[in-house]
């Protein structure tokens, strides 16, 4: 498979869940800027015309893109690694937290702190405050999101390490998400991905400085 990502971006999520399913990849970064691919300086929109990623390129050359749909996909191929979910009931609840984080923190949230205009800014903190404290109190007492790390886990931790970047949200306001993304940051396969990709975000950080 080959997987077309930016550092710390939301494809981090596709790696945690390759680790952490014990999989492997060919890992293609991609400049968000410019949306070329490094290694190349090939068109990326050639890939995904939209220059989003994550990008998946399946063993049978199926060109998949979207958080949730690559994570599913993820979590099918490697069955035994049991970061998806079954059918019926136990698959809703997993697709209905990929939608939340899809939905409510990445879009609706994190993604506005970073790009848009102050006033904008103002009304995704004022309309995330809801979505953090409902996130919050169902974390309380719990490991995960569900019974078991899930892709839907890898996801929202990718998220929540937004937090770097968006003073407007301090954590500390919602201690049970605090502890889980504390928490989850110590998880062997977040961890890996973390290590990986921060030197990367911080070369494509220096790049962009020296072109301006």
């Amino acid at each position: 498979m080959d997987l077309y990502f930016s550092p710390l971006a939301c494809s981090m999520a596709s790696r945690i869940a390759l680790y952490e399913a014990g999989g492997t990849a060919n890992f293609i970064e991609i400049d968000p800027p410019s949306k070329t691919v490094l290694a190349d300086g090939s068109d990326f929109r050639a890939v995904n015309p939209l220059g989003l990623v994550p990008v998946l390129r399946t063993e049978g050359g199926v060109t998949l893109t979207e958080n949730a749909a690559i994570l599913q996909y993820i979590a099918d191929r490697y069955p035994s690694s049991t970061i998806g979910a079954g059918s019926g009931l136990e698959r809703s609840k997993l697709q209905q937290w990929l939608c939340f984080i899809g939905t409510e923190l990445h879009r609706g949230l994190f993604a506005l702190l970073m790009k848009a205009p102050p006033e904008v800014k103002a009304f995704a903190v004022e309309k995330g405050t809801s979505r953090l404290d409902y996130l919050n109190k169902h974390l309380e007492g719990r490991e995960f999101l569900l019974d078991k790390f899930s892709v839907a886990d890898a996801y929202l931790v990718t998220v929540l390490n937004w937090t770097r970047a968006t003073p407007q949200i301090d954590l500390a306001k919602w201690p049970a998400i605090k502890a889980y993304a504390a928490r989850l940051q110590q998880r062997p396969s977040v961890a890996k991905a973390l290590a990986e990709e921060l030197p990367l975000y911080q070369a494509e950080m220096a790049r962009h400085k020296k072109a301006a």
